[in-house]
């Protein structure tokens, strides 16, 4: 039995893929599947079907895939990402996505760093669309006894030993019975949301706690500093509200006022790519707006020049979305917008096959550090997850596993009021704009929280805290997602993936990107 933890994309993924080959699984949870953060994606799904005439194929997804990361993605996992998405798409088509479709043939939409209309969409709720498709694909199987779901169960650890894992720990969120799952796992849990409460597009169930309790236990994890601004977002609540880079897809513009003019500066600054420059490019330029004296403070997203036909056809549920929560009618005028974290390019790191340091443990999803290098392109992290699940799901192993230590019973957990200071510190230090001055400031007020009464959980992301400031602090350059001013020039000895590991400290090293091999 292969125990999975997360139920979005990735692990709905691998669920349906061992399935196939007719190995059981286990769907572990917090919330139901539809609750899952792969729902609130929305632009779309990137495949090279060249269907809109611009002579279009996998290789020049490839090329820019590899490019929009800066070079530090694994070019042969990002070969295989891209060679497999027109297949996934058509599988998705078959499972009912209803892609956007004229006249019988699908329309794919512009995404920032692409220089193909590939982007296969459903309106701006393609997540929700795709989510749908697989928890249904997956029911199926649940009803022949391939799939066995614990939604409303937490994680509270996995078991390993010997550097292996030999299965999970859950705790029934509704009755409080703790349970062991035997048996590898793949981990679909999403990303580091968690460390950096309230500051996120992603849900506050990714709580980032079962990877940094793994982390001191001594999972690697690949670029942890290569965190993804995304130019485009909201303040609501305790969240950032995400406006989908379809908006700029369909002609959105980025604006602000300079001498109480319109200024679309990035018509200006980047004169060829314009409002679908790669997204660390678009957010750096909105911070440097924000902070320019002859501007107004302010960066709008005007789409007013868009027909009012294509926004209902194609983002009718953004337009509704920003009516029901701001009173915003994005037909009428423009709208204030500012960076927010969007996705987290860092995360488990593991192999082309997605075998992670650890024995009979594979990660897959957003909490995998694969496919993205130093900054993910729109539409290919739903890609990425679909992808991913299914190439965990062919390459574990459905051993037999015996624990021989005693299973922990009960769990700790973190504080709000620490959740609070870990995020504040984080933010701190890894900002749009780095330096060293800044991340080891960060680092200093993790000794001093270090000095305070905590836990063994607020000990274990504490750690995992520190690990994701020295990974930035060792990479002295500029290179996608990280920037730093006192090295804002991109050094190809640096081209490298930095892996973080603990062994009753931290340490930081740097390991080669593969080679491609020859296809």
């Amino acid at each position: 039995m292969i125990n999975i933890i997360g139920s979005g994309l990735a692990g709905l993924s691998a669920a349906i893929t061992l399935a196939k080959k007719g190995t059981a699984s286990n769907l572990v949870s917090v919330q139901e599947a539809q609750r899952a953060q792969s729902v609130m994606a929305e632009g779309g799904i990137n495949a090279a079907l060249n269907v809109m005439g611009e002579d279009d194929n996998f290789m020049n997804h490839y090329e820019d895939t590899m490019k929009g990361g800066a070079y530090l993605a694994d070019p042969n996992s990002v070969y295989g990402l891209c060679k497999n998405a027109p297949d996934i798409v058509n599988w998705l088509i078959e499972l009912g996505v209803p892609f956007e479709m004229k006249n019988g043939k699908m329309i794919q939409r512009n995404f920032g760093g692409q220089k193909k209309k590939r982007t296969a969409y459903v309106k701006s709720s393609t997540g929700k669309m795709l989510m749908s498709a697989l928890i249904d694909e997956a029911r199926k199987y649940e009803s022949k006894g391939l799939i066995t779901r614990y939604p409303h169960h937490k994680v509270a650890d996995l078991v390993v030993e010997d550097n292996t894992c030999k299965g999970a720990i859950l705790k029934d969120e509704y009755s409080g019975e703790v349970i062991t799952l035997h048996g590898p796992v793949i981990l679909a849990c999403g990303g580091l949301t968690g460390l950096f409460r309230c500051r996120t597009t992603g849900s506050s169930d990714n709580t980032g706690q079962l990877v940094s309790n793994l982390f001191v236990k001594g999972l690697k994890m690949g670029n942890l500093e290569m965190i993804q601004y995304h130019p485009t977002t909201i303040d609501i609540g305790d969240k950032k509200l995400l406006v989908s880079e379809a908006a700029r897809g369909e002609g959105g513009r980025l604006m602000t006022y300079r001498n109480n003019e319109p200024y679309y500066f990035m018509e200006e600054l980047y004169p060829e790519e314009k409002n679908l420059t790669t997204r660390d490019v678009a957010t750096r330029a909105i911070y440097k707006i924000m902070n320019d004296k002859e501007c107004s403070g302010d960066v709008y997203l005007d789409m007013t020049g868009i027909k009012e036909e294509i926004i209902n056809e194609r983002l009718s549920d953004m337009r509704e979305e920003l009516l029901d929560y701001f009173n915003i009618d994005l037909c009428k005028e423009p709208f204030k917008v500012k960076p927010g974290i969007h996705y987290f390019m860092g995360g488990v790191y593991v192999d082309e096959k997605h075998q992670s340091s650890i024995a009979n443990l594979y990660a897959a999803g957003e909490c995998a550090c694969q496919y993205h290098g130093a900054n993910r392109l729109g539409g290919n992290s739903l890609l990425g997850a679909i992808y991913g699940g299914k190439t965990a799901a062919e390459n574990i192993e459905d051993v037999e596993v015996k624990i021989t230590k005693e299973i922990l019973k009960d769990c700790d957990e973190c504080s709000p009021l620490f959740n609070e200071k870990i995020a504040t510190i984080l933010s701190e230090g890894l900002g749009i704009i780095r330096n060293e001055e800044g991340i080891l400031k960060a680092l200093d007020k993790c000794e001093s929280l270090e000095k305070e009464e905590l836990n063994k959980a607020e000990q274990n992301k504490l750690t995992f805290a520190k690990a994701m400031l020295k990974s930035a602090l060792n990479r002295k350059e500029s290179r996608g997602g990280h920037y730093r001013d006192d090295y804002p020039e991109t050094d190809e000895s640096y081209r490298k993936t930095s892996v973080a590991g603990y062994d009753q400290d931290i340490t930081i090293n740097f390991a080669d990107i593969p080679e491609r091999r020859p296809q």
